[in-house]
């Protein structure tokens, strides 16, 4: 028999629950090249847009800073409080920088796996400290592949490195001809377009890095056919469970019925195979109900019940059988049994309302069942 067959080979997409159990451990698929790629192109993005203003605003910032009386410099209070506004207006003038790399640093990671938020994956996992599990993710296939994107990383960088330098090269050398404050700001607008070419070189790499990240992540879920009989013997629950639970249902389901049984107006019966115990009350619109049956000794338990609660029984195999078999608990009889129903409980009620002597004499009736409930007729239990 081969693997597959025998159900060890892992073949099978990840289901929700072991999908979502992953989550919960906080594993997800992530890709760092992604991250970094959306980091450093965003942040040559912003510089480029807003660099200019920002190089002015630094420009300002260090002039102001060289323009301090003597009073200030012989205060140190004073030079603190100096040194402190500079400050401010600094990480004021970059924070545009700043908020664009953190969003693009927060939402990369959103792009591929998603948010999640897990504690057990802030749990402390001392088997990290092991050197030769260590070793094995060093040397292993992981390992190889973080290999193989450095390597890639470092051809890619390099050869765009090499290539806008090349390009910018004229430039560069008609830097020393300008005048100091138009080079100055000519060689930021260079080392501003520089990084973000070779930045934009992360792209191809991230482009590579994200889709074997998500297969990795997928295929590292995948499931053998032996764990999803498993997993769903879990959900279900296991056979003999389920037949406890269906067992202590009907008998509860059982106990409801059988505490109504007092409540019937009669209790028609096969006599001995099939009992059903109707209510009826006439000053209320509606068909008889049934509030309980049974066969063989939950009949025998209906009649016992009746017995000692003093509900008439009434013997016409024939309608028991039939309001048996068409009827369920709590629902309404048949419109084709009205007929038959109706006698019977008209008899019943008479019979309250007489003594024993005359109700002796009072003519039983003999409900008959039409064609339709013919089939439901014949008693199967009886011998």
């Amino acid at each position: 028999m081969s693997e597959n067959e025998n159900g060890t080979e892992k073949t099978l997409e990840p289901t929700e629950k072991r999908i979502r159990e992953a989550r919960e451990r906080g594993e997800v698929a992530r890709s760092r090249e992604l991250g970094s790629a959306a980091v450093t192109i965003g942040t040559a993005a912003a510089l480029m847009y807003a660099g200019r203003g920002i190089a002015g605003q630094m420009a300002e910032i260090l002039r102001d800073s060289f323009r301090v009386d003597r009073a200030t410099l012989d205060d140190p209070g004073l030079m603190v409080s100096a040194m402190g506004h500079s400050t401010l207006q600094a990480l004021s003038a970059i924070t545009p920088i700043l908020a664009v790399s953190a969003t693009a640093a927060v939402l990369a990671p959103l792009a591929l796996g998603g948010f999640i938020f897990s504690p057990q994956a802030l749990a402390p996992d001392f088997s990290r400290l092991d050197p030769l599990s260590g070793l094995g993710r060093v040397f292993g296939s992981k390992g190889l592949v973080e290999l193989a994107k450095a390597l890639l990383k470092l051809v890619v960088v390099g050869t765009l490195t090499v290539s806008v330098t090349h390009q910018m090269m004229g430039e560069m050398l008609k830097l020393g001809s300008l005048p100091t404050e138009i080079g100055i700001g000519r060689a930021a607008g260079l080392v501003v377009r520089a990084f973000l070419y070779m930045s934009s070189g992360l792209l191809l790499i991230a482009a590579v890095d994200a889709p074997y990240q998500w297969w990795s992540y997928r295929n590292r879920l995948m499931m053998t056919r032996q764990e999803v009989r498993d997993e769903m013997k879990e959900s279900e629950g296991r056979p003999e469970i389920k037949a406890k639970i269906r067992q202590l249902r009907q008998r509860y389901a059982k106990q409801r019925m059988m505490r109504k049984v007092p409540t019937a107006s009669v209790v028609v019966t096969n006599p001995t195979h099939y009992a059903v115990a109707l209510y009826y009350e006439p000053a209320k619109a509606g068909a008889p109900r049934v509030v309980a049956k049974g066969k063989d000794l939950v009949a025998s338990e209906i009649r016992r019940i009746a017995l000692e609660n003093n509900v008439p029984l009434f013997e016409a195999p024939p309608l028991a059988r039939a309001i048996y078999a068409t009827t369920e608990i709590d629902h309404e009889i048949p419109r084709g049994l009205y007929v038959a129903v109706a006698q019977v409980l008209s008899y019943v009620f008479q019979v309250k309302k007489l003594t024993p002597h005359r109700a002796a004499k009072l003519r039983r009736p003999a409900p008959v069942v039409g064609e339709e409930f013919a089939k439901y007729t014949k008693d199967e239990g009886a011998p």
